[in-house]
């Protein structure tokens, strides 16, 4: 039995966790969850948002599912997400983006890999007040991450069957910084002759994504550029409500949504659980849960075939309705 860290976020988070906890449950694997509370609502009584246990959990498993956790704007205590992926290097975020079934877009057969730097860039957090009017934020890029997450993407690309990793930067601009961060990707791309290369600027590739997303394959991208064209990604294929997400290190991986914590309809039984379920499949994936994560992938297509579908996807299912139709369609499979 393998054991797994569960970290139940607030808004939202508990709500999705029992949702996709009970489709696990469901396909017949078996996972001893070790529950871990993290965010807002574990403040007021360990006085930070992300407590030692829950660091030393998922070292200790490996493997996290994580559900989404509030990060205030502008003020409060730093991200969790950000936090957790310092403390356990967790520095490739991968992010598949492809068409699901039921879920009306503006393009067909979207099938995207944006790989991310997840460790520094001005994630890195250097910032000062340097008077009251001015304020400095230091980006920050090194050789030893730009080339680890290169290889990174070079290796998922030639394990999974793709044919193309793009470099994604502003070079032309931030000629030291992302200049730095190509010419890695140049280097690493000497290494994998049987992967295509190419190159582009984040603002040329933002436009080309929504002129004509099927043109790309995998995308590289340092971390702030990662952050935005993921979620860009995102929208080319339904919404955050659908996109899944992964946070690997070498010794830890940490499986979430990248959607928020939806704090206005924390409660109501209104949430989409698929981004989690998503990143649940991939997490079963990674686990060697193969066959656990080909069935329940089965099932939930087949309900967005059906119809079945949230609020935010324009359909009337609740969270644990939509939920329920899954195991339904999955205990057919199995």
């Amino acid at each position: 039995m393998k054991r797994i860290t569960l970290i139940k976020g607030d808004g939202i988070g508990p709500e999705i966790s029992e949702a996709v906890l009970k489709i696990i449950d469901s396909s017949g694997v078996s996972i001893d969850w070790d529950v871990q509370t993290a965010g807002a609502d574990v403040i007021a009584e360990e006085q930070t948002p992300l407590p030692d246990r829950v660091i030393k959990s998922v070292m200790e498993n490996g493997v996290a599912l994580k559900s989404p956790v509030t990060t205030p704007i502008g003020k409060g205590f730093r991200s969790v997400n950000v936090q957790l992926r310092k403390e356990l290097d967790l520095y490739a975020n991968l992010r598949p983006c492809y068409n699901l079934p039921g879920i009306k877009t503006r393009y067909d057969n979207v099938d995207i890999v944006v790989v991310r730097e997840n460790t520094e860039d001005l994630y890195a957090g250097i910032e000062r007040q340097i008077d009251d009017d001015t304020a400095e934020s230091i980006k920050r890029i090194t050789r030893a991450a730009s080339t680890r997450i290169a290889e990174f993407a070079f290796n998922y690309a030639l394990k999974n069957n793709r044919k193309e990793v793009c470099v994604v930067t502003k070079a032309n601009i931030c000629k030291l910084s992302d200049g730095l961060f190509l010419n890695c990707a140049r280097e690493t791309a000497e290494r994998f002759p049987q992967i295509r290369f190419r190159e582009i600027l984040v603002d040329n590739c933002c436009m080309q994504l929504v002129q004509n997303p099927n043109q790309f394959d995998v995308l590289l991208l340092p971390n702030l550029y990662g952050d935005i064209v993921s979620d860009l990604c995102a929208g080319l294929i339904g919404g955050l409500g659908i996109a899944q997400g992964a946070n690997i290190g070498e010794d830890c991986a940490v499986f979430e949504p990248v959607h928020g914590s939806a704090p206005d309809i924390a409660g109501q039984n209104k949430a989409n659980p698929t981004a989690m379920l998503m990143s649940a499949i991939e997490m079963l994936n990674y686990i060697g849960a193969n066959e656990a994560a080909f069935k329940i992938k089965t099932a939930l297509f087949e309900t967005l075939r059906a119809g079945i579908k949230t609020a935010d996807l324009g359909g009337e299912s609740s969270c644990s309705g939509f939920a329920d139709e899954i195991i339904k369609r999955l205990r057919c499979i199995i």
